[in-house]
């Protein structure tokens, strides 16, 4: 599938063929043996941006589109993370807001400087609400004990990705799944999109109807907050139809613009106001320009207060929760990603797939020891990716932008969700048409990458649809008698994933609250 236009360029190419990138037809004059070519400066060949077929601005104008992609966490992070812990205590929202900004731009700038490639990383969306809604609700629990649980677990990951354990994983998943990750985490960031953007919206339980979501408000598309999203979407797909280099980040800026005139006409409220007001970030200018980080939540953890607080058991129970999340959300993601970029071998395996594991191993850790929940690699790289980014050097923009945005407070309150949302929405549709490439004709491929690419938006999880598809892979082909072409690691990743299933009635057969 193809990001930019191109007329031939397998969608697996690997490093050494992306993008079926060619300098003669870049430049006639290359045929010339006499002319001399300029050598690439030692950025250029650390990040091998001309190797792979970029320039310095498809990256740079990569991590930007990334960047107001994901900002938004830089809010509604420390939104997840406001309710009380099992003894009444919260968290400081401005706290959480600075810490989670640091986090996003260290870490975000180890992957692009070290791993090298282009994904950004932040405090991931399901594992926060899980651990807000879930452990942190667990009576007797408190927030330092549950980072402290973030934390064991990321540092578990990191030994296991140490140990090859998990590049091992990743290596044994068939081909056919691996491509339903693909088009699984195309479907779900395009939800992400159309529900951010209030286009789709989930249905109250008072309306009495058992549909789960709806067009716009009460079927209905009103306020204008909807119509920025629309106009940023039909904006982003004239240019992508008409091939304009910088399609998706013209669409955010010029979308963002449209918004802030609007507001500025119609002093629209949020929606927590108004059910027709803009969904999280209102786009006013404002009044104060910087602030100083409040980086107090670093290291206020209680690394082993659980297993004090409600038992061994219970501890081990959560702790692997938050690790299963975590490991196969980054394992799907990257997958994803790296096959958008044509970063994949001729086996739809991962070059130097170690740094990748080990940054975001890191990123869990350091979510965890800064109070902000695991952070992940985020699935909107692929708004950067469809800008044309290829390396490490874009995700080295967004982190320095992340950074930036912990002192200058307009980099994240600008934008609003519906001038970001129709990036997603194409990007969706890019990852998405990657689906021809499955071998329909093979139903011990076809069913598992079915719920694989259905559960992950209808769930809001990366994880679920990875665990319902690997079950029904191994299912499906001993049932076939095939049992033999499943990898034995295989095996074992689908009974960690019954046990992540089970693990609400295993909580009430031990009778744990």
């Amino acid at each position: 599938m193809a990001l930019t236009s191109r007329s031939s360029g397998s969608p697996n190419a690997g490093p050494s063929a992306p993008e079926s990138f060619d300098p003669a037809s870049k430049d006639p004059a290359s045929n010339d043996p006499g002319r001399k070519t300029k050598r690439p400066g030692p950025i250029d060949r650390y990040f091998k941006i001309t190797e792979l077929g970029s320039t310095f601005f498809r990256e740079i104008r990569g991590g930007l589109a990334t960047f107001f992609a994901m900002c938004y966490i830089v809010v509604l992070n420390p939104l997840i993370l406001s309710g009380p812990d099992g003894s009444g205590q919260t968290l400081g929202v401005p706290q959480v807001a600075a810490v989670t900004a640091i986090v996003a731009g260290v870490t975000t700038i180890l992957m692009g400087a070290w791993a090298r490639y282009p994904f950004a990383l932040a405090a991931g969306l399901g594992v926060t609400a899980f651990v807000s809604a879930t452990i942190a609700t667990t009576k007797g629990l408190t927030w330092p004990d549950v980072m402290g649980l973030v934390l064991i677990s990321g540092v578990i990951m990191f030994l296991l990705v140490l140990s090859g354990f998990r590049e091992a994983v990743f290596r044994a998943v068939p081909a056919g799944l691996k491509t339903a990750i693909v088009v699984g985490i195309g479907l779900f960031v395009a939800i992400i999109g159309l529900v951010n953007a209030g286009f789709v919206r989930r249905v109250p339980d008072a309306a009495g109807t058992t549909v789960p979501v709806q067009l716009g408000q009460s079927g209905l598309l009103v306020g204008w907050p909807t119509l920025v999203f629309v106009f940023g979407l039909v904006l982003t797909i004239i240019l992508q139809v008409r091939k304009i280099k910088g399609a998706i980040l013209i669409g955010i800026v010029a979308s963002t613009v449209f918004a802030m005139i609007l507001q500025a006409l119609t002093d629209t409220p949020p929606s927590s106001q108004s059910p027709s007001g803009w969904s999280l970030m209102v786009p006013n200018m404002p009044h104060d320009f910087f602030s100083v980080p409040d980086l107090s939540l670093f290291g206020k953890i209680s690394l082993f207060g659980a297993f004090a607080d409600i038992g061994f058991i219970s501890a081990v129970l959560l702790t692997f929760t938050i690790l299963l999340s975590v490991f196969f959300d980054a394992m799907g993601t990257m997958t994803g990603l790296a096959s958008e970029a044509h970063l994949l071998d001729k086996d739809n395996n991962f070059p130097n797939a170690n740094r990748v594991l080990l940054v975001d191993a890191i990123g869990s850790m350091s979510g965890g020891f800064g109070s902000v929940s695991s952070n992940e690699i985020f699935v909107e790289s692929a708004a950067g990716i469809a800008e044309g980014a290829r390396t490490g050097f874009a995700s080295v923009v967004t982190g320095l932008l992340f950074l930036a945005s912990a002192f200058i407070a307009p980099l994240v309150s600008v934008v609003p969700f519906e001038a970001v949302a129709p990036a997603l929405v194409v990007v969706g549709f890019m990852m998405v048409s990657q689906i021809r490439t499955i071998d329909w004709s093979d139903i011990g491929i076809t069913l598992p990458a079915f719920l694989t690419f259905t559960l992950m938006p209808f769930t809001y999880s990366i994880a679920n649809g990875l665990g319902a598809g690997f079950i029904a892979f191994s299912i499906i082909r001993t049932v076939q008698g095939r049992a033999r072409e499943v990898h034995p690691l295989m095996w074992v990743v689908s009974a960690a994933f019954v046990v992540y299933f089970c693990v609400g009635p295993i909580q009430q057969i031990l009778g744990i609250s």
